[in-house]
């Protein structure tokens, strides 16, 4: 079962290397956390680095070497499982003074905790025997954070043998990254995103950890992160038919997140949230009994008790204040904040140019991007090194990148075996396909721009670390440009913070908002919808088929049912001061004319020669 932290966020993936350290950095704190195990490369040279830090020997696990890829990740996670332990009973250890770690432990935690509220009662108690008793019993109600994993389900290509031929399925990326977590000593949760992936899912139930034990317990936990709560019950259902629980609903807002923006249809996150808090009953339920009905089927231990169904949610949080009536008014279990933790040196690992760029940049610096080669819009930040990069190869006539990872590879237009629409291979052989295609000059020049802006994000987001610590890349080939993904809430956010300051922040003992003017998050999330919707009517409005047509007025009218839910939400926004649901009732009705007003195309009837 997923452990029980007295925090009440979580700091999601960001990346594939701004959070691959980032338990060891905040777990002794009870901050739970994930890391990215998509890239076995810059793990390896994490594990590397780790073992040197804490003087431990370094054996290295080349590509030589049989399912190298599971091992690397089996071998970081077993020594973040070691350190974070180790960190902990030091901690447990440590006297109460301030400097001290186990000081700031207690200092961090919510201000309405019960072992907050022991540890002031300490602080505050004269009687020098009553202190050290209430020390004790402080030191046994400490827990650390866990250290959670992410991989995006479809980022599964196959790989294959020195002579060229593909390996069975176990040591696609996806499987491999799986059966790595399994085979570790960690106790956390592996976080699936961004879909669905049947062969992904149908290998989970191969390890018994993510299976209750005798005592109906998991050893591992499933975190899903969805957009809706149909997502939810669809693969709830899914997975239960193997006996496989869903430990977590994270529910992240399709456009108002870091890294890959999966737009919904127009739902937006209140109203989601809101049928999650109708329905989770209903939906525990259900899944526990088709949970428990396939394990008694398959001749396995059930669990003997409907095990624990965390609802969180993620994704443009930015005060205290939102945070609160997310917890409160939709009854949900955790948030998750991630982006602002990319200006928290002690947290996240930024380079030094990336964190200086973020921590002065202004609101018009973060766009939604068509920058990634899975073809999903991508929420981008104009000042990082990669797009300074990428413009200049374009300007030199190289476009694209040498591509030394390949983790996106899924083009075969021009080839047999993938490769990625980001590299310079493709892209020349695409530019070469333009040029002769018989387009318009104005047509070639946006056709051309849709191929060079692709960037190669394997390289770009897993660089900072390197860099942040001095470690040479483990190619040569490789640039050493940084890609950043933050979600465009971090406008809102200027300068670097420590731990204590952005955490303080969340709980609502300090404001660290920058003057920028900022809505409500929910309208924040509208905007970008409303903006989004635009883009595509533009778009697709001399080539749109019926079913686009479609597509947009359904998106249209969930966006009208969205504000007008907003429209009742404001009177259970207690929180907040008459003058601000005022301005929120503004914006929403400003938003809905916008909305009113816009003309979706009917189907365009394309003449047939």
């Amino acid at each position: 079962m997923i452990k029980s932290t007295l925090h009440k966020f979580h700091i999601p993936v960001m990346g594939l290397g701004f959070t691959i350290d980032t338990p060891l950095k905040v777990a002794r704190f009870g901050i739970s956390s994930v890391m990215s195990i998509v890239e076995d490369g810059i793990i390896e040279q994490m594990r590397e680095f780790y073992c040197n830090q804490a003087g431990f020997p370094y054996l290295a696990i080349p590509t030589t070497v049989e399912d190298y890829r599971a091992k690397r990740i089996t071998g970081y996670l077993n020594l973040v499982y070691f350190l974070i332990n180790e960190q902990v009973k030091v901690l447990r250890n440590e006297p109460f003074e301030e400097g001290k770690d186990i000081v700031k432990y207690f200092e961090l935690l919510p201000d309405d905790c019960e072992a907050k509220a022991m540890f002031n009662t300490m602080l505050q108690t004269t009687d020098e025997q009553e202190k050290v008793a209430l020390q004790k019993v402080l030191r046994t109600k400490i827990v650390a954070g866990t250290a959670d994993v992410n991989i995006m389900a479809k980022v599964d290509k196959n790989n294959y043998d020195k002579n060229g031929d593909v390996l069975p399925n176990e040591f696609s990326d996806a499987l491999s990254a799986l059966r790595g977590f399994a085979n570790s000593h960690s106790n956390g949760s592996i976080v699936f995103s961004a879909g669905y992936n049947p062969r992904l899912y149908n290998y989970i139930d191969s390890f018994p950890d993510f299976l209750p034990n005798e005592n109906g317990e998991l050893a591992k936990n499933i975190i899903l992160k969805v957009s809706d709560y149909r997502s939810a019950l669809t693969q709830g259902k899914i997975l239960a038919k193997k006996g496989v629980w869903i430990s977590e609903f994270r529910i992240e807002s399709g456009l108002n997140c870091g890294g890959h923006a999966f737009a919904t249809d127009g739902l937006l996150l209140g109203p989601i949230l809101e049928e999650f808090k109708n329905n989770k009953a209903t939906l525990e339920a259900e899944l526990y009994t088709i949970c428990n009905q396939a394990l008694a089927a398959k001749g396995l231990p059930t669990f003997q008790q409907q095990p624990t169904n965390r609802i969180t949610v993620q994704g443009g949080i930015g005060t205290a204040k939102e945070n609160a009536f997310l917890l409160e008014y939709y009854q949900t279990d955790a948030t998750g904040w991630g982006s602002p933790f990319l200006l928290v040196p002690e947290v996240t690992s930024v380079d030094d140019e990336t964190l200086h760029n973020l921590a002065t940049a202004k609101p018009e610096d973060y766009f939604l991007s068509g920058i990634s080669p899975l073809g999903v819009p991508f929420n981008s930040f104009s000042k990082a090194s990669a797009e300074v990069q990428r413009a200049q190869r374009i300007e030199a006539g190289r476009p694209g990148s040498p591509c030394t990872k390949k983790f996106l590879v899924s083009n075969t237009e021009f080839s047999e075996i993938p490769i990625c629409t980001a590299s310079r291979k493709y892209q020349n052989l695409k530019l070469k396909q333009l040029e002769v295609a018989g387009f318009s000059t104005e047509q070639l020049e946006t056709e051309v721009a849709s191929v060079t802006i692709k960037e190669c994000l394997c390289e770009g987001l897993s660089m900072a670390p390197l860099l942040k610590n001095g470690i040479a890349p483990d190619n040569k080939n490789m640039s050493k440009a940084v890609a950043v993904c933050p979600g465009p809430n971090l406008a809102y956010f200027s300068g670097v913070f420590s731990l204590k300051q952005m955490v303080d922040h969340i709980y609502g003992r300090i404001n660290i908002l920058n003057a920028v003017k900022r809505s409500n998050l929910f309208v924040n999330e509208l905007r970008m919808y409303v903006s989004y919707l635009e883009n595509e009517i533009d778009k697709n409005i001399n080539t749109i088929t019926a079913n686009k047509s479609r597509q947009l007025r359904t998106f249209q009218q969930n966006l009208l049912k969205g504000i007008e839910y907003y429209n009742t939400l404001t009177a259970s926004i207690k929180n907040e001061t008459a003058h601000y649901i005022d301005e929120m009732k503004a914006e929403l009705t400003s938003f809905e004319q916008i909305i009113v007003n816009l003309t979706i195309p009917a189907e365009v009837k394309v003449a047939v020669a």
